[in-house]
């Protein structure tokens, strides 16, 4: 439902729940009272026409889903208001106090009060029951937006697991390259030793051969 539409409906159903008071009371005075009270309800009538008028404009501007239900709800306010109206143009028009007391003991007059109040109750009521079903729209769209950022949330932690999970991968790879290469240059290092050793004990046989070469040769002479 149109917020626009709703902040209209609340100030009429307060403005007509008003004037109903007010013409109750203004039926039972007479003189200066009197048309101080006729001329506030008049006033009054005034602004609920102009607050029904700006309804009707906001329910003919929405879509038809939603513009059907608030010209039926319009259609009431319309009937209550005519109401009013019949109200006030009785008091007007019967002068002496008697005959205004009369008059709101008549059936007409008071099942025509009796049906008004009833129509103003239920409006009231089907007012609430429609801000209640608002607040709770209102309230489901704000759990949805929750949880999509919580979704949100999830997934830029899942990305930055994932980044962390492959930057772990690129460094242990590394690791393992530099293994592979020490590992070649040990074995390098190791094959060079082995070299080394038979190279050495070459030279320490040829020397120990040349030493007993020369002993040999001395002996003898």
């Amino acid at each position: 439902m149109s917020e626009v539409f709703e902040g209209y409906e609340r100030q009429y159903c307060e403005i007509s729940a008003a004037l109903s008071r007010k013409c109750t009371s203004a039926a039972l005075l007479d003189g200066e009272q009197k048309k101080q009270k006729v001329s506030e309800i008049k006033s009054g009538v005034d602004d609920a026409e102009s607050l029904i008028r700006k309804m009707d404009l906001e329910a003919r501007s929405l879509q038809p889903s939603v513009k059907a239900g608030l010209l039926a709800k319009l259609r009431e306010y319309k009937s209550d208001l005519n109401n009013l109206k019949s109200e006030l143009k009785k008091i007007t028009t019967v002068n002496p106090n008697q005959a205004a007391r009369e008059d709101l003991l008549e059936s007409g007059m008071a099942d025509t009060l009796m049906v008004s109040a009833d129509q103003r109750g239920r409006l009231m009521m089907s007012t609430e029951r429609l801000n209640q079903s608002t607040e709770r729209v209102k309230e489901s769209r704000r759990t949805i937006l929750e949880t999509e950022e919580l979704g949100v949330s999830i997934l830029q932690d899942l990305h930055q697991q994932r980044q962390s999970l492959l930057h772990a991968h690129n460094t242990l790879h590394g690791v393992d390259d530099h293994i592979s290469k020490s590992r070649k240059i040990l074995t390098a290092m190791s094959k060079r030793m082995d070299r080394n050793k038979w190279i050495i004990g070459g030279i320490i046989v040829a020397l120990v051969l040349a030493i007993v070469l020369i002993l040999y040769f001395k002996l003898r002479h």
